[in-house]
């Protein structure tokens, strides 16, 4: 009788550790798929410069359809995160960029809030330094779905 109790919760166990590593292989997965690519060349940011999508107290979005040649076959992002000099000091520039890119990697998990169809300069200014989260992404999220996304 105490073996038959017993074989209910081992299933139960073992349904939950499957559904766990289920959920891990998924995010693994979804980590891999989309990849972050920042521009390299002067002329690349020059052609992403020409078009202004998005412009508010924040952040400015420069978009522009993928010009650039893929040599594998990854999903890649082309975006990069520009700050600046007089905005602060190294640090503060370095947190805002992070914290820009947090939110980028979060909306590239939900849904697919980006398109990775285009190639993106996001110009982040300081009152995002001293901005909540949850805000900011809110406000991201929304700039990203009014390009049409």
């Amino acid at each position: 009788m105490v073996s038959d109790q017993e074989c209910p919760q081992e299933e139960a166990e073992s349904l939950l550790q499957e559904d766990v590593q289920k959920e891990e292989k998924d995010y693994q997965h979804n980590q891999e798929m989309t990849k972050l690519q920042s521009l390299k060349k002067n002329s690349h940011f020059e052609t992403v410069l020409k078009n202004r999508v998005i412009n508010n107290d924040l952040f400015s979005i420069y978009r522009v359809k993928n010009f650039i040649e893929e040599k594998n076959t990854k999903k890649n992002l082309y975006i990069s995160f520009v700050m600046r000099k007089k905005i602060g000091n190294a640090v503060k520039r370095n947190r805002i960029k992070r914290k820009l890119k947090s939110i980028v990697y979060k909306l590239l998990k939900k849904n697919s809030s980006i398109n990775i169809d285009y190639t993106y300069i996001v110009f982040g200014k300081s009152k995002v330094y001293d901005e909540d989260g949850l805000q900011l992404f809110e406000k991201m999220r929304k700039s990203f779905k009014s390009m049409g996304n």
